[in-house]
C-alpha cells in the first residue's frame, strides 16, 4: 500500500513540476498610500480616488471567455496605516433595477448582481480572503482554501456601503489590516476581482480566466504591488465577550422549563502578522443556523458542514485533510452532544513555505452521561512548487476521566490518527489532485487500520477527466473524531465529461458525461457495489440548466439494512440487489424574480422495489427586502412480493416527505430575520427555527433565536427553546 501511495505522489509531483509558472503574472495594480481621510458611504467623491490607478477593461468569463466584458467596471485601491480601501464603480449596460435577492450577509452568488474581491496575501495561490457586496450592500466575506474554495461561515470586522443611481452602483469598503493575515514586509499580494451582472448574464474578471474555472481561482490572480513594504499591523488582540439567556423545555421528561443563563468569550491574538491564536471559553453556538435536513436512503452516515465560528478560521488545514468521505478530523464531532468547556487554536503561516495548525478542546459529559473528552490536533503543510503542498496530521481524542475503566465506556478510551498527504494544483489549474495515507489507533487495534487514496483530474474548456482510488481497511477506527463513511473496501471512480459550444444559439454548451463507481470487498476483491451513470447536460445562455441521466446499480449487502431508513424492517446481509433508474435535473435562470428548480428519479430499488423521487423548489423575491422559498421532496418506495423482504414490507408503500418553507427578511443590510421550517416524515420531526439578528456594530450582534420541535405524525411537542444572545467585538 505504501509503495502505491508513494508512486502516486511521484506522479502528481511530476505533473506539478511541469506547470509551475503563475498564469497572469503580468497583471499588476500599483497601490499608493494616502494621508487623506475616506468616508465609507458608497460615494466616489473623495479626491484621493482620482489619484489612484484604475483597473478596467475586464475580461468576460461567462457566457464565453473569448472577449472583453460588455459591462464596464472601474476598480480602485488605496490604503493608510490602518485600513485597505477599495472602490468599485459598476456601470449599467441596460437600464432597470439591479438584481438583488436580499441584503443578508453571505448571499447566494448566482442570484445577485455583485462584486467579489480575492486576496492571496501569501502568494501561495491556494489560500486567501474573499470580500464582496451585492448591489444593495449585502456583505460577503470568507476564507479561501484549496485554490478556490470559500468558507462563508468565517465572519470578521470590516465596513462597506453601496450607493446607486440609474447609471451605476458603487461599492466602497474599508478592510482593516488586522482583519487579514499576511507576511510582514511583503511587497506584493495576489489579487483579482470579478463582477456578476445578471441583466446581461455576464460574469467578468480583471484577469482572463477560462470559463471552466470560477473567478475565485487563485491560480489566475494578478498582483497587488505595494509602494512600500507592508509593516506589521501592530498589536492585534480582539476580545469577543458574549452573554446569553435562554429558556428551554423538554416535554418528554415532564419537568418544568429550564432557565439557562451564561457568559463566555472568544479571543483572537495575532502572534505575528500571519500567525493567530484563537481562544474560546464556555462557547455558545445557539445563534448558528440549523442544518438543512436530508432524507437518508443510503446505508451510511450523511455529511453536514461545520458552521461554528471558532472552527472556521484556517479550518481547512484541519478539516480538508483527506477527502470528502475520508477525513481524519471532523470538527463537528467535537461537542456534538456534549458541552465544550474551552478551546484553543494556533493557526496560520510560519513563513512563505510553512503553514501550521494546532488545536485543543475539552468537552464535558455527553447526553448519555459518558465521560468527556480531550481533543488535540496538529497539522503541518509545506509548500512545494508553485501551488502544491505536502502535509502531515496527528489527531488524538482521549477520555478526560481516568477513573472509568474501558468496560464502563460506550466510547473507546482513546482514538488516534496519523496521516500524510500531497495536494496537487498546477499553476494553470488544469491538473488537480491529492494523494494521502492515514493510520488509525485505538485499544487492541494495531493492524488492518490503514486508509490510502489518490485522485487526479484534468480540466479543459471542452472536457474534464478524473480518476479516484480509495483503499480502506476493515478495522479503521476514526468514527469518534473523523468522518469515514464505510470500511473494508477498494474503490475506483473514473469520470469523463465533454462539452460542445454551438454558435448563435440559446444553448451555451451541451454534452455527455459518464461515471463508473466500483466498490470491491477488500481481501476477497468481489464486487460489493457498482453504479454506472450516463448523462447529458444543457447549459442555456440565460444560465438555466437541464440534465438527464440513466444508471444501473448493483449492491451486495455487507450488513443488514432497512431500505426505508426508519421502519426497522431489515434486508439480510449478503443479499444481492440490482436495478435500473433514470432522472432529470433542472434549474431556471437565477436572475428572475420567480425561480424554480426540480429533480426527478424513477426506477428500481432494493428487493425489486420501485423508487420515485420528486424534489423541487419555488422561490420569489420582493427585492431586496423579502425572499420566500418553498422546498419539497418526496421519496415514494413501493415493495411487491419478494422473498428477500420481511413480512411487514411485502406489498407495502412508503411516502417519505421532506418539506422546508423559508422566509428571509432583510430590513437593512444590518437587520435580518429568518424563519425556517422543516417537516421530515422519515425522522418523525417538525422543526421551527426563527432567528432575528441585529448587527449594531461591525462584527457585533444581538440575536434572538426561537427553536421548536414536534413529532411529525401527531404534532405533539418534543422540545422548545428561546435564546437571547449579545456579542461585542472589542479591539484591545
Amino acid at each position: 500500500m505504501f509503495k502505491k501511495i508513494t508512486l502516486s505522489c511521484w506522479l502528481l509531483l511530476s505533473v506539478s513540476i511541469a506547470f509551475s509558472q503563475k498564469k497572469n503574472n503580468d497583471f499588476n495594480y500599483y497601490i499608493k498610500k494616502t494621508n487623506q481621510s475616506i468616508k465609507i458611504d458608497g460615494k466616489a467623491d473623495e479626491a484621493v480616488w482620482k489619484q489612484c490607478q484604475i483597473a478596467t477593461d475586464f475580461f468576460q468569463v461567462l457566457p464565453m471567455d473569448t472577449s472583453k466584458a460588455f459591462v464596464k467596471t472601474d476598480v480602485m485601491f488605496t490604503y493608510d496605516d490602518k485600513n485597505l480601501y477599495l472602490l468599485f464603480i459598476n456601470y449599467n449596460h441596460f437600464k432597470g433595477s439591479n438584481m438583488v435577492e436580499s441584503m443578508k450577509r453571505d448571499w447566494n452568488f448566482g442570484r445577485n448582481d455583485n462584486d467579489l474581491l480575492f486576496f492571496d496575501t501569501f502568494n501561495d495561490l491556494t489560500t486567501g480572503f474573499s470580500f464582496g457586496s451585492n448591489a444593495r450592500g449585502g456583505q460577503w466575506d470568507g476564507l479561501m482554501s484549496n485554490g478556490s474554495a470559500i468558507n462563508l461561515s468565517w465572519d470578521n470586522k470590516w465596513q462597506s456601503e453601496v450607493g446607486f443611481d440609474d447609471e451605476k452602483w458603487v461599492w466602497e469598503a474599508a478592510i482593516p489590516f488586522k482583519t487579514l493575515r499576511y507576511k510582514e514586509g511583503a511587497k506584493s499580494w495576489g489579487l483579482n476581482f470579478s463582477r456578476l451582472d445578471l441583466k446581461t448574464t455576464e460574469k467578468s474578471s480583471w484577469t482572463p480566466i477560462p470559463r471552466q474555472f470560477p473567478t475565485a481561482s487563485l491560480a489566475f490572480t494578478g498582483n497587488l504591488i505595494w509602494d512600500t513594504p507592508l509593516p506589521s499591523p501592530g498589536a492585534n488582540i480582539s476580545l469577543i465577550p458574549f452573554v446569553y439567556s435562554g429558556i428551554s423545555k423538554d416535554f418528554s421528561t415532564g419537568k418544568d422549563a429550564k432557565f439557562d443563563p451564561g457568559v463566555g468569550f472568544d479571543a483572537k491574538v495575532g502572534l505575528t502578522s500571519s500567525l493567530n491564536l484563537d481562544l474560546t471559553v464556555m462557547p455558545d453556538f445557539s445563534q448558528v443556523e440549523v442544518d438543512v435536513q436530508q432524507t437518508n436512503l443510503d446505508r451510511f452516515e450523511l455529511f453536514f458542514p461545520e458552521r461554528r465560528q471558532f472552527f472556521i478560521e484556517n479550518g481547512d488545514i484541519f478539516n480538508n485533510f483527506g477527502s470528502a468521505n475520508l477525513r481524519p478530523f471532523f470538527s463537528r464531532r467535537v461537542g456534538l452532544d456534549a458541552p465544550i468547556y474551552y478551546g484553543s487554536k494556533i493557526s496560520g503561516k510560519i513563513n512563505s513555505n510553512w503553514r501550521v495548525g494546532a488545536m485543543n478542546m475539552l468537552t464535558g459529559k455527553n447526553t448519555e452521561g459518558e465521560t468527556g473528552s480531550m481533543y488535540s490536533v496538529i497539522s503541518l503543510q509545506r509548500k512545494v512548487f508553485k501551488r502544491s503542498y505536502v502535509g502531515g496530521i496527528y489527531v488524538d481524542r482521549e477520555s478526560s476521566s481516568q477513573k472509568e475503566t474501558p468496560d464502563n465506556l460506550q466510547i473507546a478510551p482513546y482514538n488516534r490518527t496519523t496521516g500524510l498527504e500531497y495536494y496537487l494544483a498546477s499553476a494553470d489549474n488544469r491538473w488537480q489532485g491529492k494523494a494521502f495515507w492515514l493510520k488509525t489507533f485505538s485499544p487492541d487495534i494495531n493492524q488492518n487500520n490503514n486508509v490510502s487514496s489518490v485522485n487526479i483530474a484534468y480540466l479543459r474548456k471542452e472536457y474534464t477527466l478524473g480518476m479516484t482510488y480509495e483503499n480502506v481497511d476493515r478495522k479503521v477506527a476514526g468514527d469518534e473524531v473523523g468522518f469515514i463513511r464505510r470500511k473494508n473496501y477498494v474503490y475506483f471512480l473514473p469520470t469523463a465529461e465533454y462539452l460542445f459550444f454551438p454558435k448563435g444559439s440559446k444553448i451555451l454548451s451541451h454534452g455527455p458525461n459518464v461515471m463508473v463507481s466500483l466498490y470491491l470487498n477488500k481481501g476477497l476483491f468481489d464486487t460489493q457495489e457498482n453504479t454506472n451513470v450516463i448523462g447529458y447536460k444543457l447549459n442555456l445562455r440565460s444560465q438555466a440548466t437541464f440534465s438527464i441521466w440513466t444508471a444501473t446499480d448493483y449492491v451486495k449487502l455487507n450488513n443488514d439494512f432497512d431500505p426505508t431508513g426508519y421502519k426497522g424492517y431489515l434486508l439480510d446481509s449478503g443479499q444481492v440487489h440490482r436495478w435500473k433508474s433514470w432522472g432529470t435535473v433542472f434549474a431556471s435562470k437565477p436572475q428572475a424574480l420567480f425561480t424554480y428548480s426540480f429533480q426527478t428519479r424513477y426506477g428500481g430499488y432494493y428487493a425489486d422495489g420501485k423508487r420515485l423521487r420528486l424534489e423541487g423548489e419555488l422561490a420569489y423575491r420582493f427585492q431586496p427586502y423579502v425572499a420566500v422559498a418553498f422546498r419539497s421532496s418526496l421519496n415514494r418506495l413501493t415493495f411487491q412480493d419478494d422473498k428477500r423482504l420481511s413480512e411487514k414490507l411485502l406489498n407495502s408503500k412508503h411516502n417519505l416527505w421532506l418539506i422546508g418553507p423559508r422566509i428571509d427578511v432583510t430590513f437593512t443590510n444590518k437587520l435580518f430575520f429568518t424563519n425556517f421550517m422543516q417537516y421530515n416524515s422519515q425522522t418523525n420531526n417538525f422543526n421551527v427555527n426563527a432567528r432575528f439578528q441585529w448587527r449594531y456594530s461591525p462584527a457585533s450582534d444581538l440575536y434572538l433565536v426561537y427553536t421548536d420541535n414536534y413529532y411529525a405524525d401527531s404534532f405533539l411537542a418534543k422540545n422548545r427553546a428561546i435564546v437571547l444572545k449579545f456579542t461585542y467585538w472589542w479591539n484591545v
